[in-house]
């Protein structure tokens, strides 16, 4: 037998998508639906997790606060160092502190230095937003560290009466002026920060007899690893007792946020599960139906000298062919699907890889699979049988 080459067999392969291209768009549509299913029933539910999950995640799933045990009649003073230290562990994306200088804030200087605003004057060191996902309504955070300068938390911006810092407002703190640079939005991870006017760490040293000790060390942790640096934090921050540091626990939200990760996946397999299925079903139909209309096309060609081997290479590569056109189809369809409902419900738009590759990869070797048992068939058949039929 006659071996063919790679382009006569791509050539004879789609001989028939060429000459029947109406039927060959509607036996690859009928593919292209079955795969643009998986993609959208996969691509759908993975943007909507996404969007959970970064709703979970700003809840503060991998956020942990270290501070000095309350229970102690005089709690330890954790290390100046402190936010150095932690940033070593090899997990940590990102550490911060704030200390509590016990001055007093006051709108004024005539108002009586006894007033109490019920407002805390915290030092903070630069990354303290990055730490607990805060962000300023208005100005910028502490842009020298050393200047006479605070950043209003938000509900000490409402009680001082300062919402903005257009005007260069300025407060009393201790008793020194102080010129407010910004202003921050709610922080529902930090609510002490929020009944807080925030100074910069040298700053608080020099003009407010800060001793340097940190008060509240935050800590972002990959969530993978969350629990792991919870364990060892207390050794870091104090190595002689670690028992006399304090770690919160982990939010509540990563368990929720994992407990959807793994109700999620479930879900994205069964549905895969049932589109792939219902898409194989119409791909075996269309490739059965397509390869037993043309028998008289067999059966001339028979007579014209082709040998059965070269009937069933040229109807398996035009299954294939005609599948892989329709996953590639489907493929396109899909995702311009799971992008515009994504991005109309304002969700990140998520076409997992794999999904995509096992919706072509589908395509192909279903395609063949129905293909191949026809066009042996097929190919059994002699000349007069062939043309009879």
């Amino acid at each position: 037998m006659r071996r063919l080459s790679f382009a006569d067999l791509l050539s004879l392969g789609s001989l028939g998508i060429r000459t029947r291209r109406l039927r060959a768009a509607l036996s690859a549509l009928g593919i292209a639906l079955g795969i643009a299913t998986v993609v959208v029933v996969t691509g759908i539910p993975a943007s909507s997790q996404q969007a959970l999950l970064d709703e979970l995640t700003a809840l503060g799933t991998n956020l942990l606060r270290a501070q000095p045990s309350p229970r102690q009649e005089n709690p330890v003073l954790l290390p100046e160092s402190s936010v150095a230290m932690v940033r070593r562990i090899g997990p940590v994306t990102s550490a911060a502190a704030v200390a509590n200088t016990h001055a007093r804030v006051r709108r004024n200087d005539l108002l009586d230095p006894g007033h109490s605003s019920d407002l805390t004057v915290l030092a903070a060191t630069p990354g303290l937003l990055d730490a607990v996902n805060g962000h300023l309504r208005s100005g910028e955070f502490l842009p020298r560290p050393d200047f006479p300068s605070v950043v209003l938390g938000h509900v000490a911006a409402s009680r001082l009466g300062i919402q903005d810092v257009g005007e260069h407002p300025a407060v009393f703190v201790g008793d020194s002026w102080f010129t407010v640079v910004g202003v921050l939005g709610p922080m529902p991870l930090a609510p002490d920060v929020e009944r807080s006017v925030l100074v910069g760490w040298e700053a608080a040293r020099t003009r407010l007899g800060f001793d340097g000790h940190p008060t509240v060390v935050y800590v972002k942790a990959r969530e993978e690893s969350i629990e792991d640096v919870r364990a060892v934090l207390p050794a870091t921050l104090y190595g002689e007792v670690p028992g006399l540091v304090q770690v919160s626990r982990p939010s509540d939200a990563l368990a929720a946020k994992r407990a959807t990760q793994n109700s999620y996946s479930a879900l994205f397999l069964g549905l895969a599960g049932v589109a792939l299925l219902v898409g194989g079903v119409g791909v075996a139909n269309t490739m059965v139906i397509s390869v037993l209309e043309r028998r008289s096309e067999i059966g001339l060609r028979r007579a014209l000298g082709a040998t059965r081997g070269h009937i069933r290479v040229q109807f398996l590569t035009e299954a294939v062919l005609l599948s892989g056109l329709g996953g590639l189809a489907g493929t396109a369809l899909g995702a311009l699907g799971v992008a515009g409902y994504a991005t109309w419900h304002r969700w990140p738009v998520v076409l997992p890889p794999p999904v995509l590759a096992t919706g072509l990869l589908a395509a192909f070797v279903v395609g063949a699979a129905a293909g191949l048992h026809p066009s042996i068939r097929a190919a059994r058949l002699t000349p007069t049988q062939a043309l009879s039929v």
